[in-house]
């Protein structure tokens, strides 16, 4: 070279360019499967909408079946040619593999805790009897060859002498129950069957109450599952024989019920939607009484917390949309005799108890602030927990003398911490050891304004000493509906995206429930564009301040958190440079059709309820705002053939439909992981693979060759 002239080497870098520039589009020049129409169309208010791929809502077919292979078949060997994906792998791999506990409660005459080794497909349940030894009492990695059956809920009896427990198989959402006896671990009697939604909640040693709906016709996977029953099974009957407690007469779509503590009160709460729901108490120590109505409707979301014999203590929004505690008098129970004990503050209230006391644990600008009150409802004393983050836990059993809580933000892994109650002393319990410093990256807090003037709350985290020129790869995660708050916590894959130079940025969306029920409200059913114009405004404010480009922007979010990317990509697809819409809610004309997805109509409306609330579903629908002539993304849609709850032909037909209208050379791929379904209980191998190919596609199509480089190389010619 040092002979060439200037000219000849400037020609011979540009030749080399432009081979390597064509050799990546040769590359990604998919032969996408060949996806069949069929001519279905549905008619709402007048207005025909065709639906050619209808077929894939059909989890059962051959043809579902063959596609979901051949669509395998495309994503995977594309996969394949990422040439740092296995790098990838092995830094997820080590991280991975690190102990992890939970917090010990004890149950009868044993402690107990969950532990995970580093690299088990599931969590394992020990205990410990005193002093001795911890041994295994339940691990569920033995329930499958795979290690795709996993431990739900863990429930004892009062003395702690028997345990009825929940598995899951395969990921779906229907559960059995088993029943052991503790000491000798023996099987007591058949397994029950066909749970859903279900808690576990004894009554003594005698029995317990769980939940369920009758199974579907069709596809137990996909078909409708509309009313929910409570039940109480008895110890030594057969299934056949428990009682309906709740949902025969009173046809409700989420029915849940638990016995108080003291074991004076079953309670009862029944819904129509993921939002509001009636209350109901039965007194036990009267095998003749009836259920007592507490709230008559589903304005408001309210729990009883804890009971004596002649109070209930209720956690409630009503007229209260931070939420409140109030006590009531069981002799007038209805919410016009209730007295505030903890009232309402500008920050959102959730609630423990333990040890006799009340733990309120506020929200403030989604970061945790726990406060101690007694059960009169004096402050005791505010926690002071180890810095900026998410604090859980502080819940026990009245006479436990010591409760636990984990603290946890996006760069500190999850500690546990023990308090003392009586004298307010917290000391740390557990600390895990990962390959990880802490003390290397950073997490600041921004509020940025969205579309229509409102301030939106976002967390952006990354390596102390980053650069913000433009050019470092970023994700940017939302979720901004039903309800739910994303609080600061530590994840390894969030991690290593860290330790690779990326940028994490989680923003607090209109949906969620960081501000309580106002701000929950704010973005459901006509308002949910406020969501999308939240997300995107977050993406304009990175870009913006140039912690990143549109070229190094991944956008990703999960569930309720597909249908925002999937809108996002859809409404603003130059944002981007990547899109992850994982077990999405995608077609938004036909949610309501599967499974329980009628309950999620108080967030979104149904298609049926209204010409203008069927325009403006279809307005934003995913699946119905795909257009020919467009260059979206790179995207890579994800989803699990068992998923039951959203089921995975919202992602079948949209990725088809990505397919079909595709223009330029970014790839639209599906990847659809069989025996999982929506993600729990998902095994530790499972993840790993999904993450390292989700992080592997997001480099890649920003142009990355390698890892722990953060070096643009410098033959990616825009198109």
């Amino acid at each position: 070279m040092n002979n060439l002239s200037p000219l000849k080497t400037t020609l011979l870098i540009a030749l080399f360019i432009l081979q390597q520039a064509n050799a990546q589009k040769t590359e990604m020049n998919l032969k996408y499967p060949e996806t069949k129409k069929v001519d279905s169309i549905d008619t709402y208010f007048e207005t025909s909408v065709k639906d050619p791929y209808r077929w894939l809502e059909d989890d059962r077919s051959k043809e579902t079946e063959a596609w979901v292979k051949s669509e395998n078949d495309v994503t995977f060997d594309y996969l394949e040619q990422i040439p740092f994906r296995d790098k990838f792998k092995k830094r997820l791999t080590e991280l991975w593999n690190y102990e992890k506990y939970s917090a010990p409660f004890k149950r009868g005459k044993y402690t107990y805790f969950y532990k995970n080794d580093g690299l088990q497909n599931q969590y394992v349940l020990y205990r410990q009897e005193g002093n001795e030894e911890p041994e295994i009492f339940l691990d569920p990695n033995n329930f499958s060859k795979e290690g795709t059956t996993s431990l739900g809920a863990v429930s004892f009896s009062k003395n702690g002498s028997k345990v009825a427990y929940s598995i899951s198989e395969a990921g779906s959402d229907w559960r059995k129950i088993i029943l052991l006896d503790v000491d000798s671990k023996e099987i007591l009697e058949d397994t029950i069957k066909d749970a859903k939604f279900s808690g576990i909640s004894w009554y003594k040693n005698e029995g317990f109450y769980y939940s369920s709906y009758d199974k579907p016709k069709g596809s137990e996977l996909s078909a409708k599952t509309d009313q929910h029953k409570l039940y109480y099974h008895r110890l030594g009957t057969n299934q056949s024989e428990d009682k309906v407690v709740f949902g025969l007469e009173n046809k409700r779509r989420y029915v849940g019920g638990y016995v108080t503590e003291n074991q004076k009160f079953l309670v009862v709460t029944a819904a129509t939607s993921t939002s509001g729901n009636e209350l109901y108490i039965k007194d036990l120590s009267n095998a003749y009484s009836e259920l007592i109505t507490v709230v008559d409707n589903f304005d408001s979301d309210n729990s009883v917390i804890d009971a004596n014999d002649s109070v209930l203590y209720i956690s409630t929004n009503l007229n209260a949309p931070n939420k409140k505690i109030v006590k009531v008098h069981l002799k007038n129970l209805s919410p016009e005799n209730w007295v505030d004990l903890i009232p309402e503050t500008e920050n959102v209230l959730s609630i423990t108890t333990g040890s006799d006391f009340f733990f309120a644990n506020y929200m403030k600008d989604a970061i945790s602030q726990v406060m101690q009150y007694d059960k009169s409802g004096k402050l005791v004393r505010e926690i002071e927990l180890p810095g900026i983050g998410t604090a859980s836990g502080f819940s026990g059993k009245r006479e436990d003398k010591t409760l636990y809580f984990t603290f946890s933000n996006f760069t500190t892994p999850s500690s546990i911490y023990s308090f003392d109650p009586k004298k307010g002393v917290s000391l740390l319990y557990k600390i895990p050891e990962i390959d990880f410093n802490s003390e290397d990256y950073e997490t600041k807090q921004v509020f940025y304004t969205s579309k229509d003037g409102t301030k939106i709350p976002m967390f952006i985290s990354y390596k102390k000493g980053t650069k913000f020129n433009g050019k470092t790869p970023t994700i940017l995660y939302g979720y901004g509906g039903f309800n739910v708050s994303l609080t600061p916590s530590f994840s390894i894959r969030t991690a290593v995206w860290l330790e690779q130079g990326g940028i994490y940025a989680v923003a607090n969306l209109r949906g969620g429930g960081e501000y309580g029920k106002g701000w929950h409200d704010a973005g459901t059913q006509m308002k949910k564009q406020n969501v999308f114009d939240d997300f995107i405004a977050a993406g304009e404010y990175l870009i913006e301040k140039k912690y990143t480009s549109s070229e190094y922007l991944a956008i990703f979010g999960g569930s309720n958190g597909g249908l925002l990317v999937g809108a996002t990509m859809t409404q603003r697809p130059d944002l981007a440079k990547v899109v992850i819409p994982a077990v999405g809610v995608l077609d938004m004309l036909r949610y309501h059709t599967f499974t329980s997805g009628a309950g999620w109509a108080y967030d979104y409306g149904t298609s049926e309820q209204s010409k203008e609330m069927f325009d403006y579903l279809k307005g934003y629908s995913p699946l119905h705002n795909v257009k020919e002539g467009v260059q979206y993304p790179a995207t890579l849609v994800t989803t699990g053939d068992h998923d039951d709850r959203v089921v995975p032909a919202h992602s079948f037909k949209f990725a088809a439909e990505l397919q079909e209208k595709q223009t330029g050379e970014n790839p639209v791929l599906i990847r659809i992981e069989t025996n999982a379904g929506h993600g729990a209980g998902t095994p530790v191998s499972k993840t790993i693979d999904l993450y390292t190919d989700i992080f592997s596609f997001i480099l890649y199509n920003m142009g990355y060759k390698d890892l722990h480089t953060t070096i643009k190389t410098s033959f990616i010619i825009p198109a």
